[in-house]
């Protein structure tokens, strides 16, 4: 699916998404990823929830976001209480989301000038 939305100008976009890849400012991604509206993290080592640690995020924590939404692929997964209790206390606000919400959802956020990181899972 293609995603057109307008007013980004100088920013990290998801412009689609599909089986298996993401589109960031129409640039195919088959790897998982951390995407700020500024800043992309490509190659984020990671395939499935439960692989999830806190050190995973912890590059997170410079950029400062308000909140990051984590993308887990094509059916929506909790990951860990207590990892999730773990990222509260950094600071770290996080919500769960299928990857194609978690798309939509990023450009809403980044286009209103919310400071938001996607994490998003990338299943091979």
């Amino acid at each position: 699916m293609k995603l057109h939305l307008a007013n980004f100008a100088h920013q990290y976009i998801f412009t689609g998404y599909g089986d298996g890849y993401v589109l960031i400012n129409q640039t195919r991604y088959e790897k998982s990823l951390i995407v700020l509206p500024d800043y992309l993290i490509e190659n984020w080592p990671i395939l499935s929830v439960s692989q999830l640690e806190v050190q995973h995020f912890e590059n997170l924590l410079p950029h400062t976001p308000e909140i990051v939404i984590l993308g887990t692929g094509a059916k929506h997964q909790f990951p860990d209480q207590s990892l999730l209790s773990q990222l509260v206390k950094l600071g770290i606000g996080i919500e769960v989301m299928d990857t194609k919400a978690c798309c939509r959802t990023y450009n809403i956020l980044a286009e209103e000038g919310r400071r938001v990181a996607a994490a998003i899972l990338i299943e091979p």
